[in-house]
């Protein structure tokens, strides 16, 4: 994944609540992200409130219901489109009849789960390392500077796949998922902090507060940190898709999340067989998953295209222009 450009200038002599304003004034003025956080919106609330809607269809998402799948063809839902009637909005899951509504809805809670947590992490680890990487001697630099390298070059998948096996199966895997995407993917936030690291504190703000006698942490803290806000928070918008696909992989692979419990990988790895039987059970999940990845993907591109300074100025010409005429 490309790193995002120096994005640090806006932010940088700016209070957080005006730097806010704008992103938001720049956001609104891109429909492409003002639908993509609304699809974003509705799918975080639908996840949220799995339980009040799959109590409002009156399922539980982990009930059986066999008479609503014919043993004889060998567990393909009675009726039209997978079962779709009044009681099962979406239809039923083939071979256990367990509604498709309330499990996709279950389903975006634990996948959203996943992949904002271990984004989260990601996040945290880089930035510590990125700091520690810039701030520090050149020794020190160089350690994390090659334990980032080694990093980057691993294959995450086979390796996260390979942590996943080994583990108990009765260790939560949502946490799991979480710890192992995040602990094998902070190297390219950590890239990002410590290139920018490395030019923000030759600048006269960074230098003048060393001079007041602050300290290289408390500098960081409180100088560094809102000035690298932009270029992490655009970077964290994209990464969140990756680790949504992320999960989806290894759950479809069977090393990830585990039934009972759904989520939108482990389902497509249950619907695999059963795509021409009952290809609503297919198509579903991967719609979701589809459209959710997009959406964060459209929205991320979008900040980091707001954030940068070069836009901002282009953005200015432009009024001027507007306005001229």
């Amino acid at each position: 994944m490309t790193a995002p450009t120096d994005t640090s200038a806006p932010v940088a002599g700016i209070p957080a609540t005006g730097a806010a304003r704008q992103l938001l004034r720049r956001l609104r003025g891109r429909p492409a992200a003002v639908v993509s956080a609304g699809v974003l919106l509705l799918l975080v609330l639908l996840a949220l409130a799995a339980p009040l809607f799959a109590a409002l269809e009156g399922q539980d998402p982990y009930a059986y219901h066999d008479d609503l799948v014919d043993s004889a063809r060998g567990g393909v839902p009675y009726g039209s489109f997978g079962g779709v009637s009044a009681d099962h909005w979406l239809g039923v899951e083939p071979g256990t009849g367990r509604d498709l509504f309330a499990r996709l809805l279950h389903g975006a809670r634990v996948s959203l789960l996943v992949a904002v947590g271990a984004t989260a992490v990601q996040v945290l680890i880089g930035v510590l390392v990125g700091l520690a990487a810039g701030l520090g001697s050149r020794w020190a630099d160089g350690i994390l500077s090659r334990i980032t390298d080694v990093l980057v070059a691993l294959p995450m998948l086979v390796l996260a796949i390979a942590l996943t096996a080994v583990v108990p199966r009765d260790f939560p895997r949502p946490l799991l998922l979480i710890l192992v995407i995040g602990l094998l993917g902070w190297a390219g936030t950590s890239r990002i902090v410590r290139a920018q690291t490395l030019t923000l504190k030759s600048l006269d703000f960074v230098a003048a507060s060393r001079l007041a006698g602050s300290g290289r942490w408390r500098t960081a803290r409180r100088e560094l940190l809102p000035a690298l806000a932009a270029p992490v928070i655009t970077y964290a918008a994209i990464s969140v898709p990756t680790n949504m696909v992320v999960e989806a992989a290894l759950s479809f692979l069977g090393v990830g999340v585990t039934p009972p419990t759904p989520s939108w990988g482990q389902m497509l790895s249950t619907a695999q067989t059963w795509f021409r039987a009952d290809p609503a059970y297919v198509l579903l999940p991967a719609g979701l998953l589809f459209v959710t990845v997009l959406a964060f993907t459209v929205l991320g591109d979008a900040v980091r295209t707001a954030l940068d300074p070069r836009e901002a100025s282009r953005l200015r010409v432009g009024t001027r222009k507007e306005t001229s005429r």
